[in-house]
């Protein structure tokens, strides 16, 4: 009966162990079940972090393009912050993943190794109290048996004590003989009865010991260290929230300085942007007059008369040239060059300075990242339980190669600038040509107002043959003063070529650094002179190309070198 209650104790008991072992087991495969899901999350963040900026750098304006204009138009700044904000939403999902990592998966897996070190070690101790217990169960059983093999030993001998005793036919020695090994047995079945109540009392003593206090601790320290997963699952559980919820406030920032680049678009800025940008500044054509060939043509002796005459003579017809539009773009126009060497100096000398600045700005925000990271990888040597500070120095590599790109590139422009520099006229230069310019336009239609009035302010058909042949000779000099400029123009001037000039677009005229042409129009004020090469070539040039010279007694296309002074 002790047997089967005994029996019956062990199998509860190892029975317990089992399902214990089996749900603590469980346990922590669900902590390291949870350890993975945080990880694919963090993957998932860095992978759409990526996604992010990799979108907001391919529809950042590329340099040296034509995106780069577009940064003058609102709505295309506003685009341009938002792929920013957008960069930096990118950059609070990479922070995500970074606090999921430091602040729940690298705690986890360590917890996990010391929770398998627990539970097996909690595990060994109940183990090894069930071990001591079966063998004092053990050596109980072998005392027991012993005590009941002398008890029947000594009923043997005592049996055959009283046998021998009985017979007459035995002798006294024999008797004796059998009565002493009757009392030996019946010693020897003493020793083992006390044997076995010692025993006895030792076992249910430790049998007491292990139910009552050892097992209740080690299943107390089971269900201790039970709750505290559960409890730091629970922790990891919040903190898995808390690290979505520290970076709202940015991202609500990001969020806002979107909607704030949106609502700071201005549809009227933009579209007088487009107005400015392509406006050429000439004015239009005026009408067209009606030729009447039903009746003969009378001529007055005045101004218009003769240029009519003259331009009749000099003019067949069907060949009269229209003006060209100095700013109707040639389809065959090729790719705008790096170094800006198809603008004039003084625009290409600004958009230099502009790409160097931009150029600057950019080695300053890696020169940030640089200090950032390495103020990253000082944390991390320091505390090296949240990140590897080896895994900083690619990225520092990259950075400085970066760095060391541009500011090579800064350099590049930075000697094209000074280039460029060099070759513009200084300002007492500029404003000497400038006086010289004005005092001469100045004289020139002084001449021209003179000539062409009589002394009662009018033209009159009694006006002398010399008379006449003066105003012929002074128009030669004058700019045309007509409303139709679409006739050909008489020579005002003359002009040096300071730089060579590819005339790509249509109604301009291709020139050749120190090349003589003549000033058939003065500049207009939107930075465009009209020249002529021969009597077929003419077009306009950038007035900062040219070094102009107007002359009173100008003579017409044949000899540019006649009455040229320059101003070098």
């Amino acid at each position: 009966m002790v047997e089967e209650r005994m029996g019956l104790c062990w199998s509860y008991t190892k029975d317990q162990f089992d399902n214990l072992e089996k749900h603590t087991q469980w346990g922590i495969e669900y902590v390291d079940k949870y350890t993975k899901f945080v990880k694919e999350r963090s993957e998932i963040e860095i992978s759409y972090a990526k996604q992010i900026r990799n979108l907001s750098k391919k529809y950042q304006p590329k340099k040296n393009s034509k995106e780069e204009e577009e940064s003058k138009y609102t709505f295309c700044r506003a685009f341009l912050t938002s792929l920013n904000e957008l960069n930096d939403y990118a950059g609070q999902h990479e922070v995500i993943a970074e606090n999921l990592t430091s602040q729940i998966i690298t705690d986890l897996t360590r917890y996990l190794q010391e929770l398998k070190a627990e539970r097996k070690s909690h595990f060994h101790d109940g183990r090894k109290a069930q071990q001591q217990l079966e063998s004092s169960w053990k050596q109980l059983e072998s005392c027991k048996k012993k005590f009941e093999r002398d008890c029947k030993e000594a009923d043997r001998a005592q049996q055959h004590f009283e046998r021998m005793d009985a017979d007459i036919n035995v002798t006294k020695a024999d008797v004796e003989k059998a009565r002493q090994q009757a009392q030996v047995r019946h010693q020897m079945a003493a020793d083992s009865k006390n044997d076995y109540h010692s025993y006895l009392q030792k076992f249910n003593q430790e049998q007491h010991e292990h139910y009552y206090t050892v097992i209740p601790n080690i299943f107390q320290n089971l269900q201790d260290m039970e709750e505290k997963r559960i409890e730091r699952l629970g922790v990891c559980m919040k903190t898995f929230a808390e690290v979505d919820r520290q970076v709202l406030p940015i991202v609500g920032k990001c969020l806002d300085g979107m909607t704030s680049a949106a609502e700071g678009i201005e549809p009227k800025t933009d579209s007088n942007q487009v107005v400015e940008s392509y406006k050429s500044g000439f004015e239009p054509p005026g009408d067209v007059e009606f030729e009447d060939y039903g009746q003969a043509m009378k001529r007055t002796v005045s101004e218009n008369s003769l240029s009519n005459s003259r331009e009749s003579k000099e003019k067949p017809a069907g060949k009269s040239k229209s003006k060209l539009w100095p700013f109707i773009k040639n389809k065959n126009k090729g790719s705008v060059p790096e170094d800006f060497s198809h603008l004039p100096p003084e625009q290409r000398r600004k958009k230099l300075q502009g790409k160097i600045d931009e150029l600057k700005k950019d080695i300053q925000k890696e020169m940030d990242q640089r200090d950032a990271l390495t103020k990253m990888k000082d944390v991390y040597v320091k505390n090296p339980q949240m990140g590897d500070p080896a895994s900083v120095d690619p990225r520092l590599a990259e950075i400085a190669m970066n760095i060391e790109k541009l500011q090579s590139e800064e350099q590049k422009f930075e000697n094209w600038l000074a280039e460029v520099e060099e070759r513009m006229p200084s300002k007492s230069e500029t404003h000497r040509k400038s006086v010289i310019y004005e005092t001469q336009n100045s004289t020139v239609s002084n001449n021209c107002a003179q000539d062409r009035e009589s002394p009662d302010g009018s033209y009159t058909e009694e006006q002398s043959a010399e008379t006449q042949v003066k105003a012929v000779a002074n128009r030669t000099s004058c700019a045309p003063e007509s409303d139709d400029e679409f006739d050909e123009l008489e020579t005002i001037g003359t002009c040096k070529a300071l730089y060579t000039f590819e005339g790509q677009n249509e109604g301009t005229i291709s020139v050749t650094e120190g090349e003589l042409l003549y000033v058939i129009e003065e500049d207009k004020g939107d930075g465009w002179t009209r020249v002529r090469r021969n009597e077929e070539e003419e077009g306009y040039v950038p007035t900062s190309y040219i070094e102009v010279l107007l002359e009173t007694n100008a003579k017409g296309p044949n000899k540019p070198e006649n009455n040229v002074s320059w101003l070098i």
